[in-house]
């Protein structure tokens, strides 16, 4: 790719990933074109679909989201590594207002743009989970699907205007359901 197209293609991204931080995943792509001072085929040109753009936009957060889980399997304890990468991982999610209705739906799609980095960003937080689990620091009576689900149900109540003040408060309330030595 050319040095102007890529600088192109980083701008529309960084503008489309302002934009659904303000103002969620259903933001209008003609307001996000017309913000990247580009025309609404150009954008669609680079990402046909909504989906399209979205993967672009988070696949980068979702590629360290896995990465942290690596380098929390080998530098925390199982139970620090899953409590720290859930909570940023749940953070994260809560950043994107109405990702989580996207991110719940791409993971059972595997036609979805989003499917595959989902199914990576599960695979990792199963990994944390599975070892935490075999140090008896987590409940064995649940898998990365589950945790997956926990995730997304965290990062809508931090999504609810009326519930986040309660937000950091229920997701101790989880990790410790999660977390067998958690209080």
């Amino acid at each position: 790719m050319r040095a102007d197209a890529r600088k192109n293609r980083d701008h529309l991204l960084a503008v489309a990933g302002t934009a659904i931080t303000e103002q969620g995943v259903d933001v209008s792509l003609r307001d996000i074109a017309r913000r990247a001072d580009v025309g609404l085929a150009t954008l669609l040109r680079h990402y046909p679909t909504r989906e399209a753009l979205l993967d672009a936009v988070l696949r980068t957060s979702f590629d360290e989201l896995a990465a942290q889980a690596g380098e929390l399997e080998t530098s925390s304890s199982p139970e620090d590594a899953l409590a720290t990468w859930l909570r940023d991982c749940v953070a994260w999610t809560t950043e994107y207002r109405g990702v989580t209705v996207l991110m719940a739906a791409a993971i059972e799609e595997p036609e979805s743009a989003l499917h595959a980095s989902c199914v990576t960003l599960r695979a990792a937080g199963a990994r944390l989970l599975t070892r935490a689990q075999a140090a008896g620091a987590a409940r064995t009576d649940i898998d990365g699907a589950d945790l997956f689900a926990l995730v997304a149900m965290l990062a809508w109540v931090g999504d609810q205007p009326s519930l986040a003040p309660r937000a950091d408060h229920l997701f101790k309330v989880v990790a410790s359901a999660i977390l067998t030595s958690a209080g």
